[in-house]
């Protein structure tokens, strides 16, 4: 369930929003007069900067005790993103992602860019988040800002970020939970922003991953088709999902992504939850009755054990239209 490449892959992707495809983005009302705008800035940078900026490296992922080493790389070419994630401990494990054209602006990247927009009445990410800047450190020999990121409530993690104060690119980040314990981190050991692909490195088991899955947005109960929907979420967090999706709701704030996954099940199943925790990443898995069958939902991302179960809790199926 936790494939290294994998994990690394979406914590790269949901800290940048790049791995977000929003069909919405709803505007929220509320007194921002704090919102920091120089924090706002650079996730606007580093939102924007992922749009043309191609880079390899080395970059190292830990999650307590242990620490894997990866070789990553973006390009782009002709308008179109490809990045390559190639395991360098392990089994060499290997993901390819091509996006899809980079020509218009996702609503995802909304989410980080709005220090142009930033007034008194729109929040944004700010509403969910405190930010600050600091001096940052030397990552990957790149001079960095710090970004801090507190959550405002219980429902997501906090963030610790530097930034390559040429082309915002994220270079290191750790995950907080409760009482600011790291929950895992990464970081470039080198980067490069010239054009040279990852190489070959031999025979790996590569994982081809596509950026825009299609499928039908339906959950079969029984021998019917029944609409299901999600009934809470913590606020901020969207749907990325595109109007299709057959057993799967996916959603972000900008920062934090998780996923919640439907299984019917052919048998009754007893009531009762299972919980796994790998750094950031949580996976709760309750067994429960919809309508007149057994239903498994699973809520893998990352964001509190606590979060995962009210997400899991609110499931129901749709009376009337969803």
């Amino acid at each position: 369930m936790f494939n290294p490449v994998t994990s690394l892959s979406r914590r790269i992707q949901a800290v940048t929003a790049v791995a977000v495809l929003l069909t919405s983005l709803r505007a929220v009302a509320g007194d921002c007069s704090g919102a920091n705008a120089e924090a706002l800035a650079w996730l606007d940078k580093m939102s924007r900067g992922l749009q043309d900026v191609s880079y390899h490296g080395v970059v190292t992922f830990q999650r307590g005790e242990d620490l894997q080493a990866m070789q990553v790389s973006r390009q782009i070419e002709d308008g179109v993103a490809t990045e390559r994630l190639i395991e360098l401990t392990g089994q060499g494990a290997e993901v390819i992602r091509v996006d899809q054209s980079l020509e218009s602006v996702h609503p995802g990247h909304k989410l980080l860019r709005q220090a142009e927009q930033l007034n008194p009445e729109d929040c944004g990410l700010a509403r969910y988040y405190r930010m600050q800047v600091l001096p940052g450190e030397l990552v990957a020999g790149r001079e960095a800002v710090r970004i801090l990121l507190e959550p405002r409530d219980m429902y997501r993690f906090g963030y610790v970020m530097e930034l390559d104060r040429e082309t915002g690119l994220l270079l290191k980040s750790a995950t907080l939970g409760r009482g600011d314990k790291v929950l895992e981190r990464f970081q470039f050991a080198s980067v490069s922003y010239t054009e040279e692909s990852a190489g070959d490195g031999g025979e790996r088991l590569v994982h081809q991953v596509d950026s825009n899955p299609q499928g039908e947005r339906q959950l079969a109960i029984g021998s019917a088709v029944v609409p299901w929907k999600v009934k809470w979420t913590p606020q901020g967090f969207t749907s990325v999902d595109s109007q299709h999706v057959r057993d799967r709701r996916t959603y972000t704030d900008g920062m934090a992504v998780f996923s919640v996954f439907f299984e019917v099940l052919t048998n009754d199943i007893r009531a009762g939850e299972g919980v796994v925790r790998n750094g950031s990443t949580t996976a709760y898995t309750r067994g429960m009755s919809l309508g007149k069958s057994s239903i498994l939902v699973t809520v893998i991302g990352e964001v509190p054990v606590n979060t995962a179960r009210m997400v899991a809790d609110s499931v129901t199926a749709c009376v009337g239209p969803c």
